[in-house]
């Protein structure tokens, strides 16, 4: 009998226990289904419609070929779903292509060739591993043939119109040398003298016949991906406003033929500092500039008011070399 009075209580524990367990099995179960919910509702990635003919610089590229279609279809999904590196490189580009076009332009260089500088350093001075640097990624020795002052003072790889001139001229040398612009832009990566060895080994003449190392058989898709959500940017997902975009910077020219002992000094006679003087003027290497071969550098010094970022907005306007489709912020939904 006294064991009878605590067996129905122990059993009356474990029913509670199990009808606790039970409801929150329950809970975990619609705590889960609402998460998948929110997860559906907010986290739909769509597969973008890619186009099915293509060419770079005025030639064809054989999307009939399975594995062609597949390289650009690789490089087309990077450059869509890399959203801030896209981002950044759009807003950059409003800043630096109407400084690289005329040169191209000039050069006789198709226009697309100004997407080869965004997939080489996304439009910053960056640096690889390898030693290249600038905006167009020139390595040191080739930098120099093609005409840039590198040394401990100065970095001319640094200088947008000047290196953007030397990559004109390696792009008329390599034409001469392959008389195709995509094999110009694979050698870019890979080298001429590299390419044109795959070429004779291979028994081949165009890049898409190639078999050649992942980043050299990337390369030219990766540079047609970007001008592709660049020319489309709303096809591919991305709503811009203008005031989304870098503008450029109104800038006077001072020019200087001999040297200058202290550079922070020269800013500050120039009503800015030696940071701003930097900013402006990053093939600026040091704290001075020695110059004995009196050679002749153009320092770029920011209008008055260049350094209000609203007061730059509203006096330099979008470049018209940006999107065709941009979206206002009304349009958004």
């Amino acid at each position: 009998m006294q064991k009878q009075k605590f067996i129905l209580p122990s059993i009356i524990l474990l029913l509670a226990l199990s009808a606790l367990s039970l409801c929150a099995v329950v809970a975990l179960k619609n705590q889960d289904k609402e998460y998948q919910g929110l997860f559906f509702r907010h986290m739909k990635v769509v597969a973008p419609d890619f186009p099915s003919m293509a060419a770079f610089a005025g030639e064809a590229v054989p999307m009939d070929l399975y594995y062609v279609k597949e390289a650009f279809e690789r490089e087309m999904t990077a450059s869509t779903f890399m959203h801030s590196t896209t981002i950044m490189v759009f807003k950059r580009a409003n800043r630096w292509f109407p400084v690289i076009e005329p040169i191209l332009k000039k050069n006789g260089i198709p226009d697309d060739f100004k997407f080869l500088a965004v997939a080489e350093s996304n439009l910053v001075n960056a640096v690889s591993p390898a030693g290249a640097e600038g905006y167009w990624q020139f390595i040191k020795p080739t930098g120099i043939k093609y005409g840039l002052e590198i040394n401990e003072n100065v970095d001319e790889r640094y200088n947008m119109e000047k290196a953007t001139q030397a990559a004109c001229d390696y792009f008329k040398d390599a034409y001469q040398d392959f008389k195709s612009w995509t094999l110009v832009a694979a050698s870019y990566n890979r080298g001429q003298e590299g390419l044109r060895k795959a070429l004779e080994n291979q028994k081949v003449n165009n890049y898409y016949d190639l078999y050649l190392n992942d980043e050299t058989s990337r390369y030219v898709f990766r540079i047609m991906a970007i001008r592709e959500v660049y020319n489309h940017p709303v096809k591919y997902g991305f709503l811009l406003r203008e005031q989304d975009f870098y503008p450029q910077i109104p800038a006077s020219t001072v020019t200087v033929d001999s040297g200058i002992e202290n550079l922070p000094v020269f800013a500050k006679s120039q009503g800015i500092n030696y940071r701003i003087l930097r900013e402006m003027n990053p093939w600026i290497k040091n704290y001075s500039l020695p110059n004995k071969s009196k050679k002749t550098y153009t320092f770029r010094i920011p209008k008055e008011g260049a350094l209000s970022y609203e007061t730059l907005m509203k006096k330099v306007p979008t470049s018209e070399t940006f999107f065709h489709d941009t979206l206002k912020i009304n349009e958004i939904h």
